[in-house]
């Protein structure tokens, strides 16, 4: 059942694959703060409140309209929307990996928010800001992490594409950081770091603890909205750039020196 805005300053957001991971924590975060939740993802979610759900398959691409209309059709204004919602396959060298199994990534990590992003350009609502959930991996490069790689770098032009098209609304890609999800379990205890380098960075963090929470990386990714105007629309950012630039300089020069 859908709740309607009960007032003019009811502040809304909009956030797929919002049933656990990052999705759940922002969420969980934006409810607390007061505003009116929005979600879309295959389970719904179990979380109280001021909270909107819809199933939706987003591989099922000709469904995507109609179960957005149903969800927001009535939505006169979205202060913020996060397209969150992506898979981590399994890490594999790129001459390992079919054209297949890249169509089923980008099916899920890329097309889906095309679809998404066209249903809203055309709607009536007033979009403040939308914030594509990206990884480092779209910059860096680094062995495995081929298809989903990849799958984010065409998600950060597709940003960078639509902030054209989006006047009024501001666009950004971020990557958030790691944190502590189905896909960081998989990270740390089933991948080879071995035969993935890159991987005993991650690896690493898990065991000193400083992978964060999904609700922790959410806080900070809403303290940093403001902060996200200071770079343009369409830009992709690590989320580092800003709460831990020494951090990041860091890792940019790892990367570097190993090139």
């Amino acid at each position: 059942m859908r709740l309607k805005n009960k007032t003019n300053t009811q502040q809304n957001a909009f956030i797929t694959g919002h049933s656990r991971g990052l999705g759940k924590g922002l969420s969980s975060v934006l409810l607390n703060r007061g505003y009116q939740v929005y979600g879309c993802s295959r389970k719904g979610s179990d979380l109280k409140g001021q909270i909107s759900n819809i199933a939706c398959d987003l591989q099922d691409f000709q469904k995507i309209p109609s179960k957005l209309q149903a969800l927001l059709g009535e939505v006169e204004t979205l202060e913020l929307v996060f397209l969150n919602a992506g898979i981590l396959p399994p890490l594999k060298n790129m001459s390992e990996t079919s054209i297949e199994e890249l169509r089923q990534i980008m099916d899920i990590n890329v097309w889906p928010n095309k679809i998404i992003l066209d249903w809203l350009l055309q709607s009536d609502i007033e979009i403040k800001q939308i914030i594509l959930m990206s990884s480092g991996a779209a910059v860096f490069g680094s062995k495995g992490w081929g298809g989903y790689a990849i799958s984010k770098a065409a998600l950060n032009m597709l940003g960078k594409l639509y902030a054209h098209e989006f006047n009024n609304t501001h666009i950004i890609a971020i990557a958030p950081g790691l944190i502590d999800t189905q896909m960081m379990d998989y990270l740390c205890n089933e991948a080879d770091s071995t035969k993935f380098p890159a991987l005993k960075r991650i690896q690493n963090g898990h065991q000193n603890g400083i992978i964060q929470s999904p609700e922790d990386a959410a806080t900070k990714i809403l303290n940093a909205l403001p902060e996200f105007k200071n770079f343009g629309s369409g830009d992709f950012i690590d989320l580092r750039q800003i709460i831990a630039p020494e951090e990041f300089q860091e890792l940019m020069q790892s990367k570097k020196n190993k090139k």
